[in-house]
């Protein structure tokens, strides 16, 4: 099966690494596909009795320029793949945003790693890629 539209889900992390190569590979290998990679960020949001504690500006602008500094690595490995360097990044829950994000770009694939970067968070949540294999109605691709 051939997949003309790829949504690479990317963090940073190892196992998001091993997923960006993979969907480099089915790119490559493919004629005419187009990869499309996802950098998702949150801003912190600390829960104090019922309500929210206000986060300190300097705080979001942390995250932001992290977030800025993962979607560049993105970018600079697909350059290096010989790939034009389509990354975007997109605020937002993770799972639920890229599979808006899917839908709205039209993939017909998202290839995503096994673990994130989520930490305790995503053992009381469940895990992103967990989510996203879920919830999705085009295939999705785990990379261990």
């Amino acid at each position: 099966m051939l997949f003309n539209k790829i949504l690479a889900a990317y963090d940073g992390s190892k196992a998001a690494n091993k997923a960006l190569d993979k969907a480099i590979e089915l790119c490559k290998s493919t004629p005419g596909a187009k990869l499309e990679v996802l950098h998702v960020y949150d801003f912190p949001r600390f829960y104090v009795a019922e309500g929210f504690a206000p986060v300190p500006t300097s705080m979001n602008k942390d995250f932001y320029e992290l977030a800025e500094r993962t979607a560049e690595e993105a970018k600079s490995r697909l350059a290096a793949a010989g790939l034009e360097p389509r990354v975007e990044m997109d605020q937002g829950a993770p799972a639920e945003t890229i599979l808006e994000y899917a839908q709205k770009y039209g993939a017909d694939l998202i290839v995503i790693g096994s673990r994130g970067l989520g930490g305790i968070r995503e053992f009381v949540l469940g895990s992103v890629s967990h989510n996203v294999v879920q919830h999705a109605r085009i295939p999705v691709l785990v990379v261990k």
